[in-house]
């Protein structure tokens, strides 16, 4: 399928300002530019009844996280998000926005964990940053207001690598999960990206190159299933999974070759290809109406997880993606790609 018309003039958005890839940059200069890209696409912020900036221990120190809390009493279920960057931009700043709508739409507390990045930090520090974060958050529930029953894991690109990651984790160490949210996610460190992914306006095989040099101290680190999880030898047991890919994303086969092996598992998983849709999409709703879509269609798989009511008083469950989104059930082969 053809681009999207909105990526399209989203890519000649940035051709018009002259803005440089982020892998030409410095590390300071991408991570300013990242956010600042975020901010710019990411559509009217959210007022959320509760935000509130705290800490949890981590293996190295304590780790900010940052709570979005909707209205409401007692006890509430709870996502806790990974933002996206290639391990190496990113903050608890640039997933405000999905944490804000996802903690409105489901209605669920959201959690964001501000794990270490790299070159500073290389795998596996955070891996097991957000799994002990997850750990923490599960295992303090009064601190947090969370239901302890009702914890569920995701992120967007490397968030959803460390999703996925945590949840390989979880399954021998605790906690136990109710879902997982993988957002175009990062499963294959080995071996060269296929697909799309030449455009120096777009997330391309460079960027994946240069975030994997800052993430991997060892090539063999590669081969590790908590930096590729296609490479579990079993993925028996994890959480129900919603997996979204976009068409034109250089890790678009992989995050569907990984719903493949959840589904081939006994997962129950939904795999959705966005058509026309390039990676990032997620995170900007400013720039793109899918990401409202797929948005919409996270907070539905989260609210059937949690035993919530549907949103509507529909029938419930995850609904697919409106005007394009290939949603595939478990069981049901692996869609359009």
């Amino acid at each position: 399928m053809n681009v999207h018309p909105q990526v399209v003039a989203y890519r000649a958005a940035r051709a018009a300002a002259g803005a440089p890839p982020l892998y030409t940059q410095t590390l300071a200069e991408a991570r300013a530019a990242d956010l600042a890209a975020i901010r710019a696409a990411g559509g009217e912020v959210e007022p959320v009844h509760e935000v509130r900036d705290t800490q949890v221990p981590g293996p190295a120190g304590d780790l900010p996280v940052r709570i979005h809390r909707p209205a409401g009493e007692g006890p509430l279920p709870t996502l806790v998000y990974f933002f996206g960057g290639g391990w190496t931009l990113g903050s608890v700043d640039t997933a405000d926005g999905i944490c804000r709508r996802l903690a409105n739409a489901v209605p669920c507390q959201v959690v964001t964990v501000g794990y270490r990045l790299a070159p500073e930090h290389r795998f596996p520090a955070a891996v097991h940053d957000c799994h002990a974060a997850t750990r923490w958050i599960a295992t303090h529930p009064g601190g947090f207001g969370v239901d302890p029953d009702r914890i569920a894991v995701g992120g967007d690109s490397a968030g959803g690598n460390l999703a996925a990651a945590v949840t390989l984790l979880a399954r021998a160490g605790g906690p136990r999960l109710a879902a997982q949210l993988l957002v175009y996610p990062n499963t294959d460190q080995t071996g060269e990206v296929d697909g799309d992914g030449d455009d120096p306006l777009l997330f391309n095989r460079r960027s994946v190159a240069w975030y994997r040099a800052h993430y991997l101290a060892d090539p063999a680190d590669a081969r590790d299933p908590l930096a590729s999880p296609l490479l579990a030898a079993d993925l028996t047991g994890l959480p129900p999974a919603l997996v979204v890919t976009a068409e034109h994303d250089p890790l678009c086969d992989e995050g569907e070759r990984y719903a493949g092996r959840l589904r081939d598992a006994g997962v129950p998983t939904t795999l959705t290809r966005y058509p026309g849709m390039i990676h990032g999409f997620f995170a900007m709703p400013g720039a793109f109406d899918d990401a409202r879509r797929a948005q919409d269609q996270a907070a539905a798989f989260l609210r059937e997880r949690f035993g919530l009511p549907p949103a509507g008083g529909g029938s419930g469950g995850a609904e697919p993606a409106a005007e394009g989104g290939a949603a595939v059930a478990a069981g049901t082969g692996a869609g359009d790609g």
